[in-house]
């Protein structure tokens, strides 16, 4: 078994960055999602929504850029063009959407998509010793279980 510098098997590491590219693709759809929302949102609740919907984009972008260090980190290069994206992606696009409640409705099949993949990564990464990715995940997966009970609340829903 050949390890890497940061004393990671490179086949097993390999494979996990293949994954945090998948999640890699779809959080950049999620992220044009709530770009979308933010800008097309309608209505009485807009002066509610147009501010969350930019707190989680800003917050998105972040994750983005932390799933993308983390595969430069165990080697390998992040996807980085929109056709990789599309490809990849499972996560619903969302088009033209301006009504609070189809908005709010993508936010949920959004992120129930992205901690589909992201336990799978932690169970991957668990096997592996991968701290770093394990780690992430679990913070991700900490802050969208939130987001997504917060939002089904909105919507007059439990999780």
């Amino acid at each position: 078994m050949t390890k890497n510098s940061i004393g990671l098997d490179t086949k097993k590491t390999k494979e996990l960055a293949g994954d945090l590219n998948n999640l890699l693709a779809n959080f950049q759809i999620y992220y044009q999602n709530l770009r979308g929302i933010h800008w097309n949102i309608k209505g009485k609740r807009f002066f509610d929504l147009h501010p969350k919907f930019e707190e989680l984009y800003t917050d998105a972008n972040l994750k983005v850029d932390e799933v993308a260090e983390r595969v430069l980190t165990l080697g390998e290069t992040p996807l980085h063009t929109f056709e990789d994206y599309t490809k990849a992606a499972k996560v619903p696009v969302g088009k033209n959407i301006s009504v609070d409640e189809k908005a709010v409705q993508l936010i949920v099949d959004s992120l129930a998509e992205l901690l589909k993949i992201e336990r799978m990564i932690l169970d991957k990464s668990a096997e592996v010793s991968d701290e770093g990715t394990n780690s992430m995940m679990s913070d991700f997966i900490t802050e969208q279980e939130k987001t997504v009970w917060m939002m089904k609340a909105w919507l007059g829903e439990t999780v």
